[in-house]
């Protein structure tokens, strides 16, 4: 096995037991941790298939951004893991259906085999058609981009604001 496919592996390896932490975790705090290293390890995945840019924007927003405002605002509300919902009161018949589901798509990977891999000379060069892009969210998009990124930043003030627990102060004593 090569140094690629060994690390394409370890990340997918990465991936599926964070996402499973994030689904299985009762303590919302370490659910977002465990979806950090979920995007992580997607982040990881998208670089050993050469899109670098799709890495580091998912980085960049996902992680960089959104988790740490869901941090924020778990730790902020205080919020605690209810008692998880017991299974038996799901319907069988969603169950079964959701069964049936998963028998399909698995027997579908199985029946079909893999994909045919695309010739090599087909392919731009990777980071061919990313110039155009940059080019436009440094010039024709950047002001949307810096009103977003400020309207987030007043977002979360006013979570903080608003999450606070005010104690009325006695006078004269």
């Amino acid at each position: 096995m090569n140094l690629p496919s060994l690390l394409f592996s370890g990340f997918l390896i990465l991936t599926l037991v964070s996402a499973l932490g994030v689904v299985l975790n009762r303590n919302a705090v370490n659910a977002a941790m465990c979806l950090l290293l979920c995007l992580v390890g997607v982040a990881g995945l998208f670089v050993a298939l050469d899109a670098y840019l799709l890495a580091f924007l998912l980085l960049l927003v996902y992680a960089g951004a959104i988790v740490a405002l869901f941090l924020f605002i778990v730790m902020l509300l205080d919020a605690r893991g209810d008692a998880r919902p017991s299974l038996h009161r799901l319907p069988l018949a969603a169950r079964v259906v959701a069964g049936l589901l998963v028998l399909a798509g698995v027997a579908s990977f199985l029946l079909r085999g893999r994909l045919p891999s695309p010739e090599v000379a087909a392919l731009p060069a990777a980071g061919a058609a990313l110039k155009p892009y940059a080019y436009q969210l440094f010039t024709t998009y950047l002001l949307p981009v810096q009103i977003l990124g400020f309207l987030l930043l007043i977002a979360m003030i006013g979570v903080i604001v608003l999450s606070r627990k005010f104690v009325p102060i006695e006078e004269g004593s």
